[in-house]
């Protein structure tokens, strides 16, 4: 749907509180001009405006998309990874993003999560019962290696 014709000034406002309401990216911030009607050097005018007043920071999004996404949703570094290079997010700060991830945090919400759905799969046969609980955090995101190493550990 596109938008009532609006002055760039207008657009420029709009798209600030956008970015001060959350972090985004530049795919998101793309995505939101293209419903306006505008030629490609007034976007090209906006998005550095954007960058120019620290609205739109690559850095800061893929920062705080990753802090967000495992405190709350419990992802694994697989998955966000996946999710940032969606984004169309560089290596560099999908890199650092992760450096936000503490390891012991992150271990130690790997475990949790084994042991919740330890409890929660109702498999009788020890190897479809590891199974499931692989798949669920695979799905997750945590990395194959640490799955094994800790639900092995956990699980006899």
């Amino acid at each position: 749907m596109k938008k009532a014709v609006t002055s760039i000034e207008e657009i420029k406002r709009k798209l600030e509180r956008y970015c001060v309401y959350q972090d985004r990216s530049h795919k998101e911030i793309e995505k939101k001009l293209a419903e306006y009607n505008l030629i490609e050097e007034a976007k090209g005018v906006i998005i550095l405006h954007l960058l120019e007043h620290d609205f739109l920071n690559e850095e800061r999004f893929a920062k705080s998309f990753a802090r967000g996404k495992f405190r709350i949703k419990k992802w694994g570094k697989q998955r966000i990874t996946r999710e940032l290079k969606a984004r169309d997010i560089s290596a560099y700060n999908i890199k650092t993003a992760l450096k936000e991830i503490e390891e012991t945090d992150y271990l130690e919400s790997l475990v949790d999560l084994i042991n919740k759905k330890n409890k929660e799969v109702k498999e009788e046969n020890i190897f479809k019962r590891k199974k499931k609980i692989y798949d669920f955090l695979a799905y997750r995101g945590y990395e194959s290696d640490l799955i094994f190493k800790y639900m092995n550990e956990i699980i006899n």
